[in-house]
């Protein structure tokens, strides 16, 4: 099974793919400029970033070409989150409390990212802005204390995301989530 990491300029995109390489994936890290006609793989991991997504969405490249185009298991994190769900009509903005170190996060409803894990874990944030609002075609997944909208599922395709790094060893269960979603890709 081969699984892409988009590079969206984020400080941890090489633990992205170190995680899939350590869980037996073959992978690579391919420029957020890659045409989505050149996307041969089973999964998509699109990586945080810097950019901040009101003002400088264009530095995600590519990303939304993938979102229109592909039908493969996609999962964004960080800044990719939150151009996913903009990207399908929601809102996003500055967040009231940024987050930033260890966050309480919540699960809200049975799904297949938090299969086996517990409702209430420890995850890594480093964030500014986050998601107001997405559309009917999204469900919540989790959330946090100062933060609503922590990981959604867009209904019409496999795709997910998370406001959080999994990648991180800071974020309880981290490995777990990447193995879920590799069993989405599996599929």
């Amino acid at each position: 099974m081969k699984v892409y990491v988009v590079d969206n300029g984020g400080q941890w995109t090489h633990r992205e793919w170190r995680v899939l390489k350590y869980l037996g994936v073959d992978t690579e890290i391919i420029p957020n400029t890659t045409p989505w006609k050149q996307i041969d793989s089973e999964g998509l991991v699109l990586s945080g970033g810097a950019p901040r997504i009101g003002t400088e969405s264009t530095k995600l490249g590519a990303t939304s070409e993938y979102l229109a185009n592909l039908n493969i298991p996609i999962l964004a994190i960080c800044v990719a989150h939150q151009f996913l769900a903009m990207n399908f009509n929601g809102e996003v903005g500055q967040a009231e409390i940024p987050e930033y170190g260890k966050v309480e996060l919540e699960v809200d409803c049975d799904n297949e990212l938090f299969q086996g894990l517990p409702k209430k874990f420890y995850v890594w944030e480093s964030h500014n802005d986050e998601v107001k609002s997405v559309t009917k075609d999204f469900t919540v997944l989790a959330h946090s204390e100062n933060c609503r909208i922590q990981a959604i599922k867009y209904m019409k395709k496999p795709f997910y995301g998370v406001q959080f790094h999994p990648e991180v060893e800071h974020t309880q269960y981290g490995y777990k989530i990447f193995k879920n979603f590799l069993a989405l890709c599996r599929k």
